[in-house]
């Protein structure tokens, strides 16, 4: 079955997107991760990636083109030919509607937005707006999360909440229409599932429990709220971004208010019953292994590597050039990488391997690796142990530096840990490697 390919959303009140140059031709065969197309909004420049591996057909927008936010712009198909023309990707204005018919509702719809490059779906942790409620364009309307991040929404317009196209704890589409925002009070304010299209009744008993089927393909999302004592399939505890980072920076498990029953979405205030329940019993288990590398290399190639960039390229930002080299390091992109140094901490997202398409990011933001940059500090030495994600510290050593990354056994398995320091420690020396 043929795969959509979507303007996505680069940021929360966008509308469309301009299609900077296609890099695929139609009927080129694509691979997953390739780059499709670049896209460009008023904030940000992105290279859109192959979801899937096949072919690019049905192409429906050409560079230069303005195109609506979740508008399908082409197909990945199983052939070079792509689907017949009566199986073409609809305009924008006759795209089926998502859950109902939104587009029969009077007002601004408010879509799934897209926060990663790969992303299919979100997952909807919380509506913070009840249907028929006075909204502004700057009130947060939802949070979303996904693999990568947990971000809150805004409404984008000033009005009223006439519709809730799905609930809490779903994973929705991106480019779905899961709002609607509509200028007048509505007198009759829909609120329903995405997955169903019915519209829930509170009063309502909720229905008996029946017993889950794991599906890679199927969404097993709980109806909103989640009850008690129920975790999300794939593990995951719904809560709100300031939920997730006041516990990290408390040292509190929100696992322990799912075991003791309270109801999901978490919220701050939430956090005053997790205090005051009983203390854990403290497990005999022993604690994964800290693991320790140290990397030193004889010269630091990256000092007259930022001052060339900005000269030449117009890439000033040198944390944002130090966070690219460390990601790319990771083989994993996308990635957030925060650098710490005496100034303060700045996280970043780095989409690519290229090191313009790194963007500063929200500090709650879900962290993949952190850069303690001491090159000038009197620090030679650092070994402080394991944090909540890995630490790469960088000291001085000579003419050269010093590289020490501490992490947790669960978080890389050795061979993992090795190869990230190794080729962090090679972009540091020569970073030129990096742009061959």
């Amino acid at each position: 079955m043929p795969h959509e390919v979507i303007m996505p959303a680069l940021g929360m009140a966008q509308e469309t997107g301009q299609i900077l140059a296609w890099h695929k031709k139609p009927g080129e065969a694509v691979a997953e991760g390739d780059v499709l197309f670049e896209v460009e909004t008023d904030k940000a420049a992105m290279e859109v990636e192959a979801p899937k591996p096949g072919y690019l057909t049905n192409v429906t927008a050409e560079a230069g083109s303005d195109v609506p936010v979740g508008q399908v712009i082409a197909l990945i198909s199983n052939t070079p030919g792509g689907v017949e023309s009566e199986q073409a990707p609809q305009e924008a204005g006759d795209m089926p509607a998502a859950s109902g018919n939104p587009a029969e509702i009077d007002g601004h719809q408010v879509i799934m937005p897209t926060l990663g490059m790969a992303q299919d779906t979100g997952l909807l942790v919380g509506w913070q707006k009840q249907p028929g409620e006075a909204v502004t364009a700057d009130d947060i309307l939802f949070e979303v999360e996904t693999d990568k991040s947990t971000v809150e929404v805004s409404a984008g317009h000033d009005g009223y909440v006439a519709a809730l196209l799905a609930e809490a704890g779903e994973e929705v589409p991106v480019g779905q229409t899961i709002a609607v925002i509509s200028a007048e009070k509505p007198d009759n304010p829909i609120e329903r599932s995405a997955r169903s299209g019915a519209v829930p009744s509170r009063s309502d008993p909720p229905p008996a429990a029946e017993p889950a089927v794991p599906a890679k393909s199927a969404s097993l999302a709980p109806a909103r709220p989640l009850p008690g004592g129920q975790v999300q399939a794939g593990g995951k505890i719904l809560a709100s971004p300031k939920a997730r980072r006041l516990a990290l920076e408390q040292g509190l498990d929100l696992k322990r208010l799912v075991d003791a029953g309270h109801e999901q979405p978490f919220h701050a205030r939430d956090l005053d019953a997790l205090k005051a329940l009983p203390a854990p019993t403290i497990s005999t288990a022993p604690l994964a292994a800290t693991q320790h590398l140290t990397a030193e290399i004889a010269e630091d190639g990256f000092a007259d590597f930022a001052a060339w960039a900005a000269d030449a390229v117009g890439l000033k930002d040198a944390g944002a050039l130090l966070a690219g080299l460390a990601a790319a390091s990771l083989c994993q992109l996308p990635a957030v990488v925060t650098l710490d140094g005496s100034g303060g901490g700045q996280a970043y997202t780095v989409s690519s391997a290229r090191l313009g398409q790194v963007a500063r990011a929200e500090a709650d933001t879900r962290v993949d690796l952190r850069v303690r940059d001491l090159r000038f500090s009197r620090i030679s030495t650092v070994q402080l142990g394991a944090e909540d994600c890995p630490m790469i510290s960088i000291v001085r050593a000579g003419q050269g530096l010093r590289l020490t990354l501490e992490c947790a056994g669960d978080q890389f398995t050795a061979a993992e840990a090795v190869t990230l320091l190794s080729n962090f420690a090679g972009r540091m020396e020569q970073p030129l490697r990096h742009l061959l």
